[in-house]
């Protein structure tokens, strides 16, 4: 096989499967869960970490009436997808995105500005989970929709070049038929690299992805190993 730069016009039909190529859509649903997985999190956030968002139900009512719109909508993700499809997904991203950086803002600066009881230090532990395991979601949506284009543009044989190597792209007779990256597949990457701070067993290749994972996994360990051990001390 030869190298990424080469994809696809180059690759045989035989090899097509190894690089993460199928001809059926991408259903919305998995994405749509997630992000309704964010929006319930962020309902169960601290009042002090979300006033700069206006109204508690406002960010997540938001988000489910785009959620739901876009998969009743658009349910699967083809070639033909139209445009305004995925701009409006990559809008209903970043809006998750935007709620969670700053709920993530107000954390730390309510630690670092900690004055009160120890009741409200747990209360400041337990509010950090919510917003680390959104991190997750929000940044497995991110992979999912810009990877290669998006999940419509990924059906396509002459989609551009990876933006991740996935383990079964490389290792030949892994899996049978064909295979392509699914949310799952981003959603276990985002997963990963929050854990680890870094990557694991998928790569990212282009410099958008490595940035992504930068942010993502600093993100993560402001949430971790700075809020969390804050806010531990505060109850000692």
């Amino acid at each position: 096989m030869s190298g990424i730069e080469d994809f696809p016009p180059q690759l045989s039909i035989e090899h097509q499967a190894e690089w993460g190529f199928v001809t059926t859509g991408a259903h919305r649903l998995p994405a749509t869960i997630a992000i309704s997985a964010a929006a319930i999190l962020q309902v169960t956030l601290p009042d002090r970490l979300i006033t700069d968002l206006g109204p508690r139900w406002l960010v997540p009512a938001l988000e489910m009436a785009l959620a739901l719109s876009l998969l009743i909508a658009n349910p699967r993700r083809n070639a033909d997808e139209a445009r305004h499809f995925r701009i409006a997904a990559i809008v209903l991203i970043a809006i998750v995105n935007v709620a969670n950086v700053v709920s993530l803002g107000e954390l730390i600066h309510a630690l670092l500005a900690y004055n009160s009881t120890p009741s409200n230090g747990r209360q400041l532990i337990e509010a950090s989970l919510p917003i680390w395991v959104t991190n997750v979601l929000v940044f497995g949506l991110w992979y999912w929709e810009l990877d290669r284009g998006g999940p419509g543009a990924r059906l396509s044989q002459n989609h551009r070049c990876p933006d991740f190597l996935f383990p079964q792209m490389t290792a030949i007779g892994t899996n049978k038929g064909e295979w392509a990256p699914g949310f799952f597949d981003y959603l276990y990457t985002s997963f990963t690299n929050a854990t680890a701070f870094s990557p694991t067993d998928t790569m990212p290749l282009t410099s958008w992805a490595k940035f992504l994972m930068m942010i993502q996994s600093f993100a993560s360990f402001l949430t971790v190993a700075v809020v969390i051990s804050r806010a531990v001390n505060i109850l000692h």
